[in-house]
């Protein structure tokens, strides 16, 4: 299979993004494994799912971002979970931590929320990890949309753990209002959940409309990642998606 185009800058402005979207559960697997995963990807931005929350989360966050060559932009403990790493090559325009509202019995979520700028593009930024209630989730659902739009950019993308598959009435919400990148140009794998045994797409990545989606997928093509280290990483597999952002 053809590899996803590089980073990239254009004449005009527009710019060529790497996007993975990953849920590290908590950083208590392999994290060496972890941080070689997302260093093979080369992404400008990591959209994480399940960062450490607890005890000294943001030096556990801060190694994982050194390691894979990121820093840290937004999220961990202060979003519940949710968190956003960057390359160096994005200009942070402002970030925002959402927690919603919690429902009682049920785990705190949030959102961690970014605009950035690359070259001449500016592009939103979310992180999620929806409810495994499914009221609450297509709920939630609603909010991210709402999220996106109140980032008053044009371009925008949002990745996260749905709990969900493609046919569940969260994910063909945020489908209907957003692209669903990996729908719109598959490449690599299909399946997240599990490593082991991959045989269902719960994570995923959406786009706004006008960006234009390159490729999307599991990385098992991109060269540096190792099925052995997909299985110690985690207990989800990541989506890696390339997407082309015109100049605002």
């Amino acid at each position: 299979m053809a590899l996803l185009p590089d980073s990239a800058t254009e004449p005009d402005g527009s710019a060529t993004v790497r996007v993975l979207s990953y849920n590290i559960r908590s950083m208590r697997d392999d994290t060496a494994a972890l941080a070689r995963v997302i260093t093979a990807c080369a992404p400008d931005l990591v959209l994480i799912q399940e960062a450490p929350r607890f005890f000294r989360w943001r030096k556990k966050l801060a190694r994982l971002a050194a390691a894979s060559g990121q820093v840290i932009l937004t999220g961990g403990g202060t979003a519940a979970g949710p968190a956003v790493l960057c390359g160096l090559r994005a200009t942070v325009e402002r970030t925002e931590d959402v927690l919603l509202p919690l429902t009682p019995g049920l785990h705190r979520r949030g959102f961690a929320t970014a605009v950035v700028r690359f070259g001449g593009a500016r592009l939103g930024v979310l992180s999620c990890h929806l409810s495994l209630q499914q009221e609450e989730r297509y709920d939630q659902g609603g909010m991210l949309l709402d999220r996106l739009a109140a980032l008053g950019v044009e371009h925008a993308v949002a990745g996260g753990d749905l709990n969900e598959r493609p046919d569940g009435p969260t994910f063909r919400r945020l489908a209907a209002g957003l692209t669903d990148c990996r729908a719109a140009a598959p490449w690599g794998g299909e399946f997240t959940s599990t490593p082991a045994h991959p045989h269902q797409r719960i994570d995923a990545i959406f786009a706004t409309k006008g960006v234009e989606v390159l490729g999307c997928g599991v990385p098992l093509d991109q060269p540096g990642v190792r099925e052995a280290d997909l299985r110690a990483a985690s207990d989800h597999l990541p989506v890696l998606a390339v997407l082309r952002v015109p100049a605002a």
